[in-house]
């Protein structure tokens, strides 16, 4: 990937970070622009926190820069760097009240106790948490906790924001709300930011683009919803969400896709990066199904199904073996059979 190294905001150029024999980070390049949120996305052993540590400056890359407004700060030390860091597990003071938690940044930086609590009860309100500054932590709740981390960050005005699994101690239910409070607190912020989460709906709530690692390397780059939609490779659509994968031959706009004996066209969904024979990524919501077998479709087999709420996400077999996942309000057993149809364009990759 090339970058413009002279663009504002942060730049990632080559990073690579080798412990023995192993490249926990290998050439990995993007750009986390003014104001926008990023996230490095990946599993276990991907290289996403490897990552953030040079960013923060917490690693020196054995090769590559970090550059940032255009200044080369590879080898800046994190605390001259200027940015605010939320960690995996928070690190809050559990002595202090939340207010000096968040005021903590400003007194190792000499500032004045009277302007550094007016700044903390500022900062602990633009979070949604005024009133509470007097409070100790650990009278908090999970996702109260985690906002006194991020307000500790913003109290210093930062020139960008890391955050390293920021959600990850959260139950579901807590979860879901603190991502929207989050993703609307780095936005009244403005600050560019990265963060590390392992989670995919964390990433495609928050973030505007996502970065997809895997094994030190960047699978790619792109927004949440063409990161799902035109997956770069059959990686990407299997790691990102739910997919089946059907052998077919590009004519044209359009994807032939052959199940046993029968045949259909599928409009692409990226006619000019499609490869001429491959696979297309079919999503659960691309899908049609019909209680029968009749119509123009495949015939299938129920397998197994799971309730959903408003619909049932029924898992079906095809006549070559081939299983997808197709969600609709019908109600069908186990062994029903059915014709189902992709009624949405769809990404091809080899």
């Amino acid at each position: 990937m090339t970058t413009s190294v002279d663009e504002r905001g942060l730049v990632a150029e080559g990073l690579t970070r080798v412990f023995g024999e192993q490249r926990a980070v290998d050439g990995v390049s993007f750009e986390v622009r003014p104001g926008e949120l990023v996230a490095l996305v990946g599993a276990s052993g991907s290289g996403k926190t490897t990552t953030l540590r040079m960013v923060a400056g917490y690693e020196i890359p054995d090769a590559g820069a970090v550059r940032f407004d255009g200044a080369d700060i590879t080898r800046v030390p994190p605390q001259r760097r200027d940015f605010g860091m939320v960690f995996q597990h928070y690190a809050l003071f559990p002595h202090m009240s939340v207010v000096d938690n968040v005021a903590f940044g400003l007194e190792a930086r000499g500032v004045a106790r009277a302007e550094r609590q007016r700044r903390a009860e500022q900062v602990l309100e633009s979070v949604g948490l005024a009133g509470k500054g007097g409070r100790g932590v650990q009278q908090l709740s999970g996702g109260e906790q985690q906002r006194v981390a991020l307000a500790r960050s913003l109290v210093i005005e930062p020139r960008m924001l890391l955050l390293d699994e920021p959600l990850s101690n959260l139950d579901p239910t807590l979860r879901a709300s603190t991502r929207e409070e989050l993703r609307s607190t780095l936005r009244r912020v403005g600050a560019p930011a990265l963060f590390v989460t392992h989670d995919q709906d964390d990433a495609f709530a928050i973030a505007d683009r996502i970065v997809l690692l895997s094994r030190g390397r960047v699978l790619q780059i792109a927004t949440p919803e063409s990161l799902y939609h035109t997956p770069a490779s059959r990686t990407v659509a299997t790691f990102i969400g739910h997919a089946a994968l059907l052998a077919a031959e590009r004519d044209g706009a359009v994807a032939r896709v052959r199940v046993g004996d029968v045949t259909h066209g599928v409009p692409l969904a990226n006619p000019e990066g499609a490869p001429t024979a491959g696979v297309v990524v079919v999503r659960p919501e691309d899908v049609t199904l019909h209680a029968s077998e009749a119509g123009n479709g495949w015939p299938a087999t129920v397998s197994a199904r799971r309730f959903a709420g408003s619909t049932f996400v029924y898992r079906v077999s095809l006549a070559d073996g081939s299983e997808l996942d197709v969600r609709s309000p019908e109600r069908l057993d186990e062994g029903a059979r059915v014709t189902i149809g992709i009624v949405a364009p769809v990404a091809m990759v080899e």
